[in-house]
């Protein structure tokens, strides 16, 4: 079912409220489903005042992978912003959950580096939150596998992106 709302809500390991927004379906390949918003649209951290966005972006929701893709417009500085994560839970067709497992890998617009983000964070929360072993297996080898493949264009990051992109400019 097309266009419709879809409510994507990122928690941490404790279960409370880290990043949501609510966003378009646009979609589904052989990589996953994709959702997106126009610039404009706003996104929230907790319960902390909304943040306007200004470019719009698509995200890619991979079955049983433990990553997202966000995937953004100009004026971005980020291209490409993956979030490692839990597998995504569907509770409906109109809300996605997953925790977010703190690192991050990005490419950047200008110079297209691919780096890893919040590796300090990442461990500080294992600590915290006490991350299972294989949590932190799984975040690890998610990481190191985004990197390689950001990093060399491979789909979805190369062009297969580009299409879901035009549907919210």
């Amino acid at each position: 079912m097309t266009d419709r709302d879809v409510r994507v809500v990122y928690t941490k390991y404790d279960g409370s409220l880290h990043w949501h927004q609510t966003t378009r379906y646009l979609g589904e390949d052989e990589h996953g489903i994709w959702v997106g918003a126009r610039a404009g649209s706003t996104t929230q951290r907790g319960s902390e005042p909304p943040i306007v966005l200004d470019q719009p972006f698509v995200e890619l929701i991979p079955n049983g992978q433990w990553w997202t893709a966000v995937f953004n417009g100009a004026p971005a500085s980020t291209e490409v912003y993956c979030d490692i994560a839990t597998p995504a839970q569907w509770r409906d067709d109109g809300e996605v959950t997953m925790v977010d497992l703190d690192l991050d890998v990005v490419r950047m617009r200008a110079d297209q580096r691919v780096l890893l983000l919040d590796e300090d964070e990442f461990a500080e929360h294992q600590v915290r939150y006490g991350y299972p072993r294989e949590v932190i297996r799984q975040a690890e080898r998610a990481a190191a596998w985004l990197q390689a493949a950001i990093r060399a264009h491979e789909e979805p990051f190369g062009r297969t992106y580009r299409y879901w992109l035009a549907q919210v400019t």
